[in-house]
Parts: C-alpha cells; sequence; structure tokens
C-alpha cells in the first residue's frame, strides 16, 4: 500500500495514536462534533491541512451514515489500511458506547422531567452554535476551491435554502446540486489548466 502524501505537518504515528486519538475526539464530541473533528485533526494533530480537512469531510457527509465515522474510515484506512479504519473506527466508538448506556441506566427514571428535557434543548442551542462556528471558520478554504468563492457561497446558500427552509429531502438535494457543483469545478478546473499552460 502506498503512504498517502499529505500537506500537513504530522501523520497517526501509529494504529494505537489512532485508536487513542479518536477515543479522546469522541468523549469531547457532545453534539457539536464537528467543530471538535476540526480543532483536533487540523489545528491540534496537525494530521490534515484546511484545505484537506473540508475536502475529506465533504466526502464524509455524502457517503451514507454517519460523518465522524466515515471520516474516522478514511483516516485510518488511507495511513494503516483495513486495521487502521477499524481502529480509529472502535476508538471512535466503544468509550462512547459505555459511556452512554452507564448514563442511560443512571437517568432512566428522570429523562422525561421538565428540567432534563430543557437540559436538552440547551445543549441543542449550544450545539448548533457549535457548528455554525465551524461553518464560519471553514469558509476560509474555499478560497482554495476551483469554482471560487462566490459559487461556493452560492452554492451552500441554494442548500440552506432547499433544506432549511423549503424542507426538500436531502436525498434530491444532494442528487441535484451535487452533481451540478461537480461538473461546475471540473469545468473550473479544466479552465485553469488551459489557463497555466
Amino acid at each position: 500500500m502506498t503512504p498517502y502524501t499529505s500537506a500537513a505537518a504530522h501523520a497517526p504515528r501509529s494504529k494505537t495514536d489512532l485508536f487513542i486519538s479518536f477515543t479522546l475526539l469522541a468523549l469531547q464530541g457532545f453534539g457539536g462534533v464537528l467543530a471538535v473533528v476540526q480543532r483536533e485533526l487540523v489545528d491540534k494533530k496537525q494530521w490534515l491541512t484546511l484545505d484537506e480537512f473540508v475536502e475529506d469531510w465533504a466526502v464524509a457527509q455524502i457517503l451514507p451514515g454517519p460523518n465522524v465515522v466515515n471520516l474516522a474510515l478514511m483516516m485510518g484506512g488511507r495511513h494503516f489500511g483495513l486495521a487502521g479504519a477499524l481502529a480509529a473506527l472502535s476508538g471512535l466508538l466503544l468509550a462512547p458506547t459505555v459511556l452512554v448506556l452507564l448514563l442511560a441506566a443512571a437517568v432512566a427514571g428522570v429523562a422525561d422531567t421538565p428540567t432534563a428535557q430543557g437540559m436538552l434543548r440547551g445543549m441543542g442551542a449550544v450545539s448548533a452554535g457549535l457548528i455554525a462556528a465551524v461553518g464560519i471558520k471553514l469558509m476560509g478554504a474555499l478560497k482554495n476551491n476551483p469554482m471560487g468563492l462566490l459559487t461556493c457561497l452560492g452554492m451552500g446558500t441554494l442548500t440552506f435554502v432547499a433544506i432549511g427552509l423549503l424542507r426538500l429531502p436531502l436525498a434530491w438535494v444532494l442528487l441535484s446540486l451535487g452533481p451540478l457543483a461537480s461538473v461546475w469545478a471540473g469545468h473550473c478546473i479544466k479552465q485553469r489548466e488551459v489557463a497555466q499552460k
């Protein structure tokens, strides 16, 4: 297997490093996991550059299943093959699963109380704020996108309107805007290559 060449400063040292890193990442990810993933993999670990993270996160989002699970599988597989993918995945899922089972047993009698419901609504608001903050931070990577910043913002706005306001099904939005953006990006890349010759 050929090692992945990244522009980032570092790479995972071992499968154990992947397991521990994704375990710690998972234990921090209360709702707004995107913020934690970006901070850990780009800012702290430097396993990915911001541009690489945006590209990998985009792929992880369009694949079936949870985004962070897809990203863990991609990161582990890229560096250590199937064993690395399984190490990252087990690190991501093992400790949180045990923790959730213990918490569920501990709060089974009070989960339906108004206080508990209010606490959950408050955490939802914080989670939405975390996701919005990371989205704004990731916009810096769009300046390197072949489509250009304005086109990317336009596609993002269309996606928000379609899903957030018009409540269109995600599958339909992905199947319509996804290919459109892909074809346009391919056109822009070809234009850039022609201009560089």
